[in-house]
């Protein structure tokens, strides 16, 4: 049985879809981050047969709800879970995905932030504030 030390203070991003971890952690950004980082690949669930695990100190959730939104987040305080949340799409997102758009305003205007808005929640389609360019998951 894999045993990894419990976290004190931090979030526990459960129910990840196996093998989607590492996505994750590189969208999140946690490789620029000096904070503690645990991932867990392919582990056993009752719930989804396999997934992955990642204990960290910190989290945004706005760009974890946009890559999956099936996660469920657990919150650490003192060793134990405090309070779990589920993740839900954010209705509008800065700077995670970028436009292709060549003729959009932020291909021109490099310091412009990349802004998107949730345009069909079903299909999980976002749209470029600036442009309409359709972005889908």
């Amino acid at each position: 049985m894999l045993n990894i030390s419990g976290l004190k203070e931090g979030f526990v991003l459960d129910h990840i879809q196996a093998g989607r971890s590492m996505d994750i952690y590189f969208k999140l950004g946690l490789d620029k981050l000096d904070c503690q980082v645990a991932i867990i690949k392919n582990a056993r669930s009752s719930k989804m047969g396999r997934k992955d695990i990642i204990k960290i100190d910190l989290v945004n959730v706005d760009v974890l709800g946009y890559i999956d939104h099936r996660i469920t987040i657990n919150i650490i305080k003192d060793g134990k879970i405090v309070e779990k949340k589920d993740v839900k799409m954010p209705k509008k997102i800065t700077n995670v995905i970028h436009c292709k758009n060549p003729r959009c305003i932020t291909s021109i205007e490099q310091e412009l932030p990349h802004i998107f808005y949730l345009a069909d929640e079903e299909k999980e389609v976002y749209r470029c504030q600036y442009c309409d360019e359709k972005y889908s998951l």
